[in-house]
């Protein structure tokens, strides 16, 4: 057994509680952002606060690391990051939490996410999938499948929409740790210069799309979402992923997302009233043993 005092078994250690605390953040945002919406807040409201607040905390590193080169990164790079986890992939987040109900997204996000890293890993890495990781997601999948098709029968309107929102989160959000690995690319550098641009891009983007309603939403939510969408779930949430991953690798950070559909469903319940019904249970519950199967495999 490896002893504590081993550096490198602290760091992988280190490298699991960071995952922890970013599914756990991941997890209850759903629920909390879905709650802004329902509560007077746009989603345009949401991106302004979620990048203006984290492009302005993280301006000072960008401009330290280098503007020249996008702090060392490349522009190219750069602008690819930004896509799967800036303005674009959080847009479709923030539009999906408006039209389908937070449990939707806490399980298809992730559930894509983990679909993604282990075919990813696959065809860059060479990580062949075992028995156990195709079996889970093929249950992952089915229970994908199911939820999509719980959203046609909903009462609520454009379900559907909204969790095909949360597909193409999932896509995006997949395939940022991969890029982050497969570049050697440093996670804070990387959310620093994404958190940036994509609060130079939210501000045309939010009045050339209508606005919001911010000028005229409480002080208290404002700071609540503020904090919230960008220091929780950008400065510090996407910072602890990319640390976490890039320590001990994308096989085994994959073993943490079945987390955040747990999280995410319960939460949902106290804050927003939101049970979901039989077949959305059964669609979670699929997807849950399905991520659980793909953690029995070896990292």
């Amino acid at each position: 057994m490896t002893p504590p005092s081993d550096p490198a078994a602290r760091n992988t250690h280190l490298a699991y509680l960071a995952m922890i605390g970013a599914v756990l953040i991941f997890g209850a945002n759903f629920a909390i952002s879905r709650h802004g919406l329902q509560n007077g807040l746009t989603p345009n409201d949401m991106l302004l606060l979620r990048f203006l607040v984290a492009g302005i905390v993280l301006l000072p590193l960008v401009l330290k690391a280098g503007l020249k080169d996008a702090c060392g990164i490349g522009w190219g790079r750069g602008l690819v990051l930004t896509v799967m986890s800036g303005l674009p992939m959080s847009t479709f987040m923030m539009v999906g939490l408006k039209y389908a109900p937070a449990a939707h997204g806490a399980t298809i996000a992730p559930g894509t996410v983990t679909t993604i890293g282990a075919l990813g890993g696959w065809l860059l890495f060479g990580a062949k999938p075992t028995r156990a990781l195709a079996i889970g997601i093929a249950i992952v999948l089915c229970g994908l499948a199911l939820i999509g098709f719980s959203g046609t029968k909903s009462p609520l309107p454009h379900t559907t929409f909204g969790d095909l929102c949360f597909l193409g989160v999932g896509l995006f959000w997949g395939g940022y740790p991969l890029l982050l690995q497969l570049w050697k690319i440093d996670g804070l550098l990387a959310v620093a210069l994404l958190s940036v641009l994509s609060a130079v891009l939210v501000i045309p983007v939010y009045f050339l799309t209508g606005g919001g309603t911010i000028a005229t939403a409480p002080l208290s939510a404002i700071l609540i979402h503020g904090i919230n969408q960008g220091i929780l779930n950008v400065v510090i949430g996407l910072w602890l992923w990319a640390y976490a991953v890039k320590t001990v690798g994308v096989s085994s950070a994959g073993r943490f997302p079945p987390l955040i559909p747990v999280i995410g469903t319960i939460c949902a319940i106290p804050l927003l009233g939101e049970w979901p019904v039989p077949l959305q249970w059964a669609g979670v519950g699929l997807i849950c043993t399905g991520l659980f199967i793909t953690t029995l495999r070896k990292a």
